[in-house]
């Protein structure tokens, strides 16, 4: 029971992270009118919340492998309330909803990169691979609820009432870290090599699985963008319905990152072949695109596309979590939850720019595929023990 509220209250810390952006997104009509803002407000709404919580998620690390990780998870969880609560009583007033849209991204910062380094502290082999596969499997149903939750949220009740989601999932967090990680997890006297003495060491593992998995998640979702304007342009579907589209890719993620984590145990081996099978599985529909490009051919691709991510993504987090030590963990771990990040972030941005000619747009992201192929072919012609810090 202990291991399953535990389970439960790290998961929940993704689905906080992605509930930031992706739930408002079927409610912005709302708060622009509300607001008197025109629609260039719109991204700005967004990038509020993600710009501070990129900045700060490689200072968070650093300090939870100083003071710990659910001293510094509670304090980001703190400064997410805050921040919910400040959006939801601002009032109407542009200046105090963007100043709690910015306290939202500093506490979102805690929030996933460190239930990473969390479960890699905590959890060992098998169990480990198992919580970290997990970890996608809340990404990816949060990615899935989101838009649906905010959608039903517009029709329920005023746009500013809907932050209350924020306040409710952290308040089921700290409650759940109280009741299953004693307080001695927390080490503020450590023996720190130094990030730039970890890159020395490790640089040629982590940089290009940092890559891979950043590269991997600005390509997806900045098709999953486009998806979106595709399927509002071209079929005028819209809000509660045009959010159903996203089910299945995002499914499929969630699927084979389940799959994946249950298999994964401690097998290094097995790892490597799982990042390979996952990135084949990316990269031959992507190319198939620039071919076949309609609705029901993208639909299709885009979801095995999407099936390859949540199938390299499981082992990536395992082998970034076990290739250096818990004290360390927190700096190493945020990094790559930045990259992430910023994937996530820029491909809607990119692909806004290039979704004037597809045909164009799909070779550039087969090209960006085969980056990854490479940057996996670097790793395996250079590669060295994951499980040995």
């Amino acid at each position: 029971m202990k291991n399953k509220l535990l389970q439960l209250a790290i998961g929940l810390l993704p689905v906080l992270m992605v509930f930031g952006n992706s739930m408002l997104i079927p409610i912005l009509p709302n708060i622009e009118g509300d607001l008197e803002l025109n629609s260039r407000w719109s991204g700005f709404i967004l990038s509020s919340f993600t710009i501070p919580a990129a900045v700060v998620i490689p200072f968070v690390g650093a300090l939870s492998d100083r003071y710990g990780r659910k001293r510094l998870i509670s304090i980001s969880l703190w400064i997410m309330i805050l921040g919910s609560v400040q959006c939801i009583y601002s009032g109407g007033i542009v200046s105090l909803f963007m100043l709690g849209r910015g306290l939202q991204g500093v506490g979102a910062a805690g929030t996933t990169p460190l239930a990473m380094a969390l479960i890699g502290d905590i959890f060992e082999g098998q169990e480990r691979s198992r919580m970290l596969g997990s970890l996608e499997v809340f990404n990816g149903i949060g990615k899935v609820v989101a838009p649906l939750t905010g959608a039903t949220l517009a029709i329920l009740v005023h746009w500013n009432q809907s932050f209350w989601v924020f306040p409710i999932l952290s308040f089921v967090v700290l409650i759940g870290l109280r009741k299953t990680i004693d307080s001695k997890e927390e080490n503020t006297k450590v023996d720190k090599k130094g990030i730039f003495t970890i890159f020395m060491s490790k640089g040629s593992l982590l940089i290009p699985l940092y890559a891979i998995g950043g590269i991997g998640l600005f390509l997806l979702f900045g098709i999953l963008f486009y998806l979106s304007y595709h399927i509002e342009n071209t079929f005028h579907i819209d809000g509660f319905f045009k959010g159903f589209a996203f089910i299945f890719p995002l499914g499929a993620m969630t699927i084979s990152s389940y799959w994946c984590g249950k298999r994964l145990k401690t097998d290094e081996e097995l790892g490597w072949m799982y990042i390979k099978c996952g990135l084949m599985t990316m990269s031959i529909p992507l190319v198939l695109l620039i071919f076949f490009s309609s609705l029901g051919y993208l639909m299709f691709f885009i979801t095995i596309s999407f099936g390859g991510l949540g199938l390299m993504l499981p082992v990536i987090n395992t082998f970034v979590t076990a290739s250096v030590s818990e004290y360390d963990r927190g700096m190493v771990v945020s990094l790559y939850g930045a990259v992430r990040f910023a994937g996530v972030a820029l491909g809607p941005i990119a692909y806004s720019l290039w979704r004037q000619d597809p045909t164009q747009m799909y070779v550039i992201t087969f090209g960006f595929s085969l980056v990854n192929i490479f940057l996996f072919t670097l790793i395996v012609y250079r590669k060295k023990r994951v499980f040995r810090p």
